[in-house]
């Protein structure tokens, strides 16, 4: 009997350890991770240079709470600063968390404008946390269901769609601010066009709205820049991060820019946790690490060869709809709902993921090798089209029958 809350379908494999792309489970059996924690481990597993930093921090101090200053946090809001463009942050512990602190600017923001009840356009498929307003601003009536009622404030429009915002900009006076994924990860690894950056940045300085990103699963050099928003010329005035930031240590971080980094004042906002010494050594050593090993050129390389190796394994196979993706935050939509896929892949020493039902989500660990990529490829790719091959056997019975 387990006395943890059954909130997690969790597979039959629990892991003792780790190094770079590989984890090894309790029994011994070894495993190539596709996923790193849901692109949280972008150094890989047991990465010496962090694991030196973390034991060193430890030995010193863990926590004293933000009633205190923390020179380790404010050493880190300065390298992101310096990395994003973005002017200050506040740091928390989760991506919901982040994601919680941007609306609370936005509502600040509306409210200093005399907007009694301030809205915030969203998009279709988004992801953005669970907690109430996290869960309220996804689009996904799956996450959302029986945890009505929502809150008010959040227009939903398709996502990768300029000319739906500016629907929105002529008929709705309340808004102040978007809200968007560049690359949507839980909504099935769906890349915007290259002018959707632009384009919102564009209607947001035409109506006095904040431009704000959620780059918790696209940032710290998943797609081969440090920010997603940086393969275009237009920035953010908000922006959130989590997941890879700490490569493991839970951390999350809020960055403002302009007006937006102006909002908060003391006592709007806070967290007990948040940006405490072992957390921001864990982000400091991250970014340092990404930067000496020049992993977000490794993840280009790398992300560029496994879609190109899937494209021609997988070229002319039935059921195979889009190979897609930006550096290593790769999707493989078929044209099936294939979650069994995830229990296969296991079978057979591999970690990887399925989400908006038939997209195969790949988020392999920065530090992936050529070799390493090959091996991903060949074992998911006989995978794939065998699975499609019994898909497409009962369709064809009957059309004979």
């Amino acid at each position: 009997m387990t006395h943890v809350m059954n909130t997690y379908a969790r597979l039959p494999v629990a892991f003792a350890r780790g190094e770079g792309v590989w984890l090894w489970d309790t029994g011994g059996r070894r495993y190539l991770d596709a996923l790193a924690g849901i692109a949280v481990c972008g150094l890989g597993h047991s990465h010496p240079k962090l694991t030196a930093v973390l034991r060193e921090q430890v030995g010193k101090l863990i926590h004293t709470s933000n009633l205190y200053e923390i020179s380790l946090q404010e050493k880190l809001a300065g390298r992101l600063a310096a990395i994003s463009g973005m002017d200050n942050v506040f740091f928390c512990n989760s991506g919901c968390e982040a994601n919680e602190a941007a609306i609370k600017i936005a509502r600040l923001y509306g409210h200093h404008k005399d907007i009694e009840s301030p809205a915030i356009v969203v998009m279709e498929k988004a992801f953005h946390g669970r907690t109430i307003a996290t869960l309220t601003a996804t689009g996904s009536r799956k996450v959302q269901a029986g945890f009505e009622p929502l809150l008010a404030g959040f227009v939903r429009v398709p996502f990768d769609d300029l000319e739906a915002v500016k629907r929105v900009a002529e008929s709705n006076r309340s808004v102040v601010a978007v809200l968007v994924e560049l690359l949507q990860g839980e909504g099935g690894v769906n890349v915007c066009h290259e002018d959707y950056l632009r384009g919102l940045r564009e209607i947001c300085d035409a109506q006095g709205w904040l431009l704000m990103l959620d780059e918790v699963q696209s940032s710290m050099g998943r797609t081969g820049k440090w920010f997603a928003f940086q393969h275009s010329k237009a920035r953010p005035d908000v922006m959130t991060l989590a997941k890879g930031l700490g490569n493991g240590v839970p951390i999350g971080a809020c960055l403002a820019a302009g007006a937006a980094a102006q909002q908060f004042k003391q006592g709007n906002h806070g967290s007990t946790f948040g940006g405490n010494p072992l957390a921001c050594s864990a982000a400091l050593a991250t970014i340092d690490i990404i930067e000496q090993e020049r992993l977000m050129e490794n993840a280009v390389a790398m992300g560029d060869f496994i879609r190109a190796a899937f494209a021609e394994r997988l070229e002319g196979v039935r059921g195979v709809k889009e190979i897609r993706g930006m550096g290593l935050m790769i999707g493989i939509e078929l044209e099936h709902p294939c979650g069994d896929l995830v229990k296969q892949a296991l079978e057979q020493g591999l970690l990887i993921n399925v989400t908006a039902e038939n997209v195969i989500r790949l988020l392999p660990p920065l530090v992936i090798s050529r070799e390493e990529a090959e091996q991903l490829v060949a074992i998911l790719a006989p995978l794939v089209t065998g699975f499609l091959a019994s898909q497409s056997a009962p369709q064809a019975a009957a059309q004979t029958a």
